[in-house]
């Protein structure tokens, strides 16, 4: 699975919207998103759609992120991770 090229980054511009307004991240390059030092948030794509690599806990999870459903429950556990401190 390769790293989102621009193109595919354009296809998810209203999720980095969303993204980009999430207190705590910060997109350093596009697409790709830290809290604070360290890298916390990327995406991905594959034929299956995308997906993004986020650190939810001790290690990365890789959570689809191809349907509005999907980008929803995305924004909700980044939020709840932030939130947590």
């Amino acid at each position: 699975m390769k790293h989102a090229t621009a193109t595919a980054l354009d296809a998810l511009d209203g999720l980095l919207g969303q993204l980009r307004q999430v207190p705590g991240l910060a997109e350093r390059k596009r697409g790709l998103f830290y809290r604070g030092s360290s890298a916390f948030l990327h995406f991905h794509e594959d034929p299956a759609g995308f997906f993004a690599d986020v650190k939810l806990g001790a290690g990365w999870q890789r959570m689809p992120a191809t349907t509005p459903a999907q980008r929803r429950a995305l924004v909700a556990s980044v939020r709840r991770v932030l939130a947590r401190g």
